[in-house]
């Protein structure tokens, strides 16, 4: 049975693979229009040819750039787009002291700066519409500190933080703000951030499918819900990572990626 959304239309950023792949299936069995924003241009093309209405953008988001040319096709009145998904993003993991400060300057750069930017078009014309959706996708990681994924912890924390005060803020105006906090999902984030052996150190239940987490992330921003976190196992987790001492936390989480 095909799910009905109430968007008309969708944006939707990191659409060339994993869960912004996974979403942009979803949308286009629904029927609804999407701009799909990635740099890998032939992925999107692939995508978009088995949709109709399916629009391709590529842009890198870590550039001044390729962030204008997005927020410039969310502001297009003569195309307006009632959902923004910011799904593009990435990791780093390794003791921070090691890391390449250039790729960490893009990893803030795409996690956090675009994102923000992005938002900011998107609420702006949402707001003058009084109609909008906004799916900001974090982590369970932004609720704990992640000795080595320091940084990427980190921009999520944010990102979540972020979503939740422009949720109260779009209520004025008619604009939905959701925080996507998804847990493990087998996606390529885990080659891209070195954590591959993660999907052999975990058990099968702790992983989620993209398709799992779009479906859940979709349908919670669609009710309006500021934070959405799919799978029972993460629900739990989040509850208790706010219960625990910060000391343990940072403690569980190190002697977690020691494994890795």
């Amino acid at each position: 049975m095909t799910t009905i959304y109430p968007f008309r239309s969708a944006l939707l950023t990191g659409a060339s693979a994993g869960i912004g792949e996974a979403m942009a299936h979803l949308l286009g069995k629904a029927g609804v229009p999407t701009v799909l924003v990635a740099r890998r241009e032939d992925r999107l093309r692939e995508l978009a040819e088995m949709y109709p209405g399916f629009e391709v953008l590529a842009a890198d988001l870590t550039t001044d750039d390729g962030v204008k040319l997005v927020a410039e096709r969310l502001r297009d009145p003569n195309r307006p787009i009632d959902l923004l998904v910011n799904n593009a993003g990435f990791g780093t993991s390794g003791h921070f002291r090691d890391l390449d400060p250039v790729r960490l300057d893009n990893e803030i750069s795409l996690n956090v700066r675009a994102l923000v930017q992005l938002s900011h078009a998107a609420m702006q014309v949402m707001g003058e519409r009084r109609r909008g959706w906004i799916m900001n996708v974090s982590s369970v990681a932004s609720f704990q500190a992640g000795p080595s994924l320091a940084v990427y912890a980190a921009t999520k924390a944010f990102v979540t933080n972020f979503s939740e005060s422009i949720h109260e803020e779009g209520k004025a105006v008619g604009v939905k703000v959701t925080a996507l906090c998804p847990g493990l999902t087998r996606t390529e984030f885990q080659s891209v951030s070195n954590t591959s052996e993660l999907q052999t150190q975990f058990p099968s239940f702790a992983w989620c499918t993209p398709e799992m987490v779009a479906e859940v992330g979709l349908a919670d921003t669609a009710r309006g819900k500021a934070i959405s976190v799919p799978g029972g196992l993460y629900k739990g987790l989040v509850v208790a990572s706010k219960l625990l001492p910060s000391g343990l936390k940072r403690w569980v989480y190190r002697v977690a990626m020691k494994r890795v």
